[in-house]
């Protein structure tokens, strides 16, 4: 069996617009990957059909050798774009792999780790930054079942806040926890806003509120930085997404400083993924991988951490994004009362409805300004 070729769709999502491919062979066997990006989907998708020559005519099984020529034979660092477009691709082999042996990928990651995947809700918070929103919007995600949710509380803010600007943040906080009691699991996502001191001034002060971690307090580029916050916060701090190399993640964890990391497989691939969360287990952390892409990166993340044994925490963007998005995966992935399964059909078990795809094309506007005030309404800009 052979790769013959690659197609790819974009689908228009307000927030976000959402890159997936399908990868044809010679049996006639199909997979489909995802190379959704964060401003980038035209991009990426250049990156697929620039590099898809690469991998027509291998074998769909040879994922890691397709990894070496989409990566190290292209001798050039794409970064996230590169790694986007190689992730999709290798996916859908991955997909396929499945298909041909009847499985459900998990179980040719290593088998089933867990009864269930514990979720934590994310986008949830969509509306004015006010801790009255945060608050009854809290109330709703508990009632829905989750024992953890995740937001980002700092508006624009980006290295140094205002002091008013500070305190509506720890407002905001405090307003999640009141909503949702002493036993959930409250995560705070940081974005890469902060300096080292602003980050450390943060998370002293939100310590009150018992937040389980604080996500990306600072950019992730220098190592270093993200070291010294980790080592001096006093809440746990998460990181990995923005990170597109095996290489980034040993320098990360060689510190021994970040115990919770989120790899993001839509910019590795499921191959070196899996074997980042082993090198996470070696240095005792545990995974709770970035899945705040489409829906398609929801469901590798789901067979990745069934099939981990140190995977942490699920994150959960779908359920609060747009209401035709349950009809863009055939079946649809479903959260029940705060816990998810993977599918249970072979490879991905999931399709591509390509008919929904086509009623919501791409828009340049369709991105998440993280540092613009307003973003939290996820409106097209």
């Amino acid at each position: 069996m052979k790769i013959t070729n690659i197609e790819s769709y974009i689908l228009g999502n307000p927030w976000k617009n959402w890159l997936f491919v399908k990868v044809e062979t010679s049996e006639g066997i199909t997979g489909i990957g995802e190379g959704t990006l964060n401003g980038f989907a035209k991009t990426v998708e250049a990156a697929i059909h620039e590099l898809k020559h690469l991998v027509i005519g291998m074998s769909p099984y040879d994922v890691e050798t397709i990894g070496l020529r989409m990566a190290r034979d292209v001798f050039s660092d794409g970064g996230q774009i590169q790694g986007s477009a190689l992730a999709a691709i290798e996916t859908a082999c991955w997909d396929i792999m499945g298909k041909v042996a009847n499985l459900p990928l998990y179980k040719l990651l290593g088998g089933r780790c867990h009864d269930k995947l514990r979720c934590y809700a994310n986008g949830w918070y969509r509306g004015e930054r006010t801790p009255e929103n945060f608050y009854e919007k809290a109330k709703v995600v508990t009632q829905k079942g989750y024992t953890a949710l995740k937001f980002d509380p700092f508006g624009a803010a980006w290295r140094i806040v205002e002091r008013d600007d500070f305190e509506l943040a720890l407002r905001n906080i405090a307003a999640v926890r009141e909503a949702v009691g002493p036993s959930v699991d409250i995560l705070i996502e940081g974005h890469n806003r902060f300096s080292v001191h602003t980050a450390l001034q943060f998370a002293d002060a939100m310590m009150p509120y018992k937040p389980t971690w604080f996500e990306a307090p600072v950019p992730p580029h220098r190592v270093s930085s993200m070291v010294e916050v980790a080592k001096r916060s006093p809440v746990p701090v998460a990181c990995g997404e923005d990170y597109y190399s095996r290489e980034q993640f040993a320098e990360l964890l060689q510190h021994d400083a970040v115990h919770i990391i989120q790899l993001e497989p839509q910019f590795l691939g499921i191959s070196a993924s899996k074997q980042i969360c082993g090198m996470v287990h070696a240095h005792n952390g545990v995974t709770a991988p970035h899945s705040a892409q489409g829906p398609v990166c929801s469901v590798v993340c789901a067979h990745l951490n069934m099939a981990t044994p140190n995977f942490y925490l699920h994150e959960i963007f779908d359920e609060f994004n747009e209401p035709w998005e349950e009809h863009v995966l055939l079946p649809a992935l479903k959260v029940e009362n705060g816990y998810l399964q993977p599918p249970e059909l072979p490879g991905l078990g999931v399709e591509l409805n390509l008919e929904e795809l086509q009623k919501h094309p791409y828009h340049a506007g369709n991105w998440l300004p993280l540092f613009k005030q307003g973003w939290e309404k996820r409106e097209r800009n």
